[in-house]
């Protein structure tokens, strides 16, 4: 049967309201200024106040929610299907996703680039911080417990922590807003709530997150966007808001072992993307809620055909590989497809064997050509896997933000 619209529907969404705040310049910054500009920026601002949505229920079209179910069904598959491979897919896949959230932040690395800094041998910024996106979604999706404010501050620390250690473990003690000049918000695009009312604002957020009477996917793009409205710190937001729309998915067991690398489709149209946030805070959530679901189908889709690649090179090493297929050989040449750069002390880990048994199994996979003896920093024996590296990078660039 195809839910009509009153199958969810309640009052209105609450839409984001202002209220006035004073602004105090301090002395440096007026005598950097004309008269005219002086009084300008002296005059209070006007700050947006996060509507409460704990038990708030949105109002949305009946097709829409037809598409969310549709979407939603394809998630629980593809989720069955990544967690079935030989190859370590749900890795795989979170990695995309890291990959995906950090270039709509224009944040873009290259696989061998993220694989080197993830065995931290890399000294370039952004390798650096989508390798430490990686690392916040994966401890993220593995602790347990609510999405409450102490989790969000675990993942911002994750994410930020090397970068910009000063921020993180708190919430913002001051302004920020987007758009305008930086002596001010008065003239900016969005002036994001208080520094007072963040706290009240994800706790409201997490109440809204622990609910099940709603869809899954209409929920993980409610929880987003109002995360993003909140915007509780001064930096990685967005970042930060997208590894929360991967707990709320995967809490409400839509996603309950693979990551669905839903940036990857938000990426194809972030134009679309960012308008969707905007009419959010107007009132209006059915815009997130298709973005959110065009992209779970576009993700999807996308993590298929790389499946669909990289079970094919795989096949292509059967061949190659001179070892049976429980060696120790196998089971590191599997995990290339997730840490495609890798050094002796890195497979001994991960493989629990010996340094000398990881070198005998990167041995064979050098004279079967699946890996070759590349150069790093700090005089460390590094090998690649240049055929997992091209093909992340083709499937990255088929990804590629188009607007």
């Amino acid at each position: 049967m195809t839910p009509d619209d009153s199958e969810y529907a309640g009052s209105a969404w609450p839409r984001t309201t202002t209220e006035e705040r004073e602004w105090t310049p301090s002395e440096r910054m007026l005598a950097t200024l004309d008269a005219f500009e002086r009084h300008r920026i002296s005059r209070p601002y006007r700050a947006v106040l996060a509507p409460e949505i704990a038990t708030a229920t949105p109002h949305l079209p009946g097709a829409l929610l037809v598409r969310v179910m549709e979407a939603s069904e394809d998630i629980s598959r593809f989720d069955e299907q990544m967690t079935t491979r030989p190859l370590p897919m749900p890795a795989v896949l979170l990695r995309s996703e890291s990959a995906s959230s950090s270039q709509i932040e224009h944040l873009s690395t290259s696989a061998r680039q993220l694989a080197f800094a993830s065995l931290g041998l890399s000294d370039r910024e952004n390798a650096q911080l989508v390798a430490a996106n990686v690392e916040a979604m994966s401890n993220a999706l593995s602790a347990d417990g609510p999405v409450d404010a102490a989790l969000i501050l675990q993942v911002h620390e994750a994410l930020l922590g090397e970068s910009q250690s000063d921020i993180v473990g708190r919430f913002r003690d001051q302004q920020v807003w987007i758009g305008g000049r930086s002596t001010s918000p008065h003239r900016a695009d969005f002036v994001a709530p208080h520094h007072e009312r963040v706290s009240a604002a994800i706790d409201d957020l997490s109440a809204f997150a622990a609910r099940t009477d709603l869809p899954p996917l209409v929920q993980t793009a409610l929880a987003h966007a109002q995360f993003e409205t909140i915007h509780p710190f001064e930096d990685g937001n967005g970042r930060t808001g997208r590894v929360l729309a991967q707990l709320v998915l995967r809490r409400r067991g839509l996603a309950r072992h693979t990551t669905l690398p839903i940036s990857s489709g938000l990426l194809q149209n972030t134009d679309a993307y960012f308008s969707a946030l905007t009419a959010y805070r107007d009132g209006d959530p059915a815009p997130i809620v298709e973005q959110m679901s065009q992209a779970a189908h576009l993700a999807t889709e996308s993590g298929r055909m790389l499946d669909h690649e990289l079970r094919g090179l795989r096949d292509r090493w059967t061949e190659l590989i001179r070892a049976r297929t429980d060696s120790t050989a196998w089971r590191l040449a599997d995990l290339l497809f997730a840490q495609p750069v890798v050094n002796a002390a890195w497979a001994a880990r991960q493989l629990e064997v010996t340094d000398r048994s990881a070198r005998t199994a990167l041995g064979v996979l050098e004279e079967a050509g699946v890996v070759s003896e590349t150069t790093a920093a700090r005089r460390n024996r590094v090998w690649q896997a240049k055929q997992v590296l091209d093909l992340l990078d083709d499937h990255a660039s088929r990804l590629g933000r188009r607007a």
